[in-house]
């Protein structure tokens, strides 16, 4: 089953990425791509946004379908996460789905001060970030050891959410030095705080 479906009438951002995740701050670079999920009630689609620097999912929604809505409502969600304000020199990243092509996604996105970068169609590659992280849910939690199979949408939503909030503050990371994302992020600011306070004794 695919979950990247192209309009082949949209306009699509170009590939600002090119295939380099690396980044060196939070909310320079997030990734963002739709996975699917069987349940006994029909088929669940997951949208994740994971920030390349930390691999914190900072965004997330499972619906029942795989229309726009849904990854505007993890994009809003990503962007309360961080503080809600505008985040200038930040690059969203995704496949060539018709839902991160639409005209609304792209219009959020720069509403949010973003700038909209996008992969070619069907090229795990050029969105190989979020193609880990759909990797590691469905290992971890759709398929993982305790699971019996999902009744409905909802029931996944709960465990969705478990899971990102031990994905993102206990899983052990190698790309962050086996730390949880959160501390590396926390170790970052401590550090930009430390460096402040350098600049501040030296004037």
């Amino acid at each position: 089953m695919f979950t990247t479906r192209a309009d082949p009438g949209a306009l699509r951002a170009p590939d600002l990425v090119k295939r380099n995740f690396s980044t060196n701050r939070p909310n320079a670079l997030w990734v963002t791509d739709i996975t699917y999920v069987p349940t006994r009630s029909g088929m669940a689609y997951v949208c994740f946004i994971v920030d390349a620097f930390s691999r914190m999912i900072v965004g997330w929604r499972v619906a029942s379908n795989m229309k726009t809505e849904m990854v505007l409502e993890a994009l809003e969600m990503a962007r309360r996460s961080r503080g809600g304000r505008r985040l200038v020199g930040l690059v969203t990243h995704s496949d060539a789905g018709s839902q991160f092509t639409s005209v609304r996604f792209t219009e959020r996105v720069e509403e949010i001060g973003a700038t909209p970068s996008i992969g070619t169609v069907a090229d795990s590659f050029d969105n190989a970030l979020a193609e880990t992280t759909n990797g590691l849910y469905k290992a971890e939690c759709v398929y993982g050891p305790d699971s019996h199979g999902w009744d409905d949408v909802d029931h996944l939503e709960l465990a969705t959410l478990t899971w990102v909030e031990w994905f993102n503050t206990n899983r052990l990371h190698t790309h962050c030095g086996d730390i949880p994302p959160a501390e590396l992020e926390e170790v970052f600011y401590n550090g930009q705080k430390a460096d402040h306070l350098l600049v501040g004794i030296k004037d």
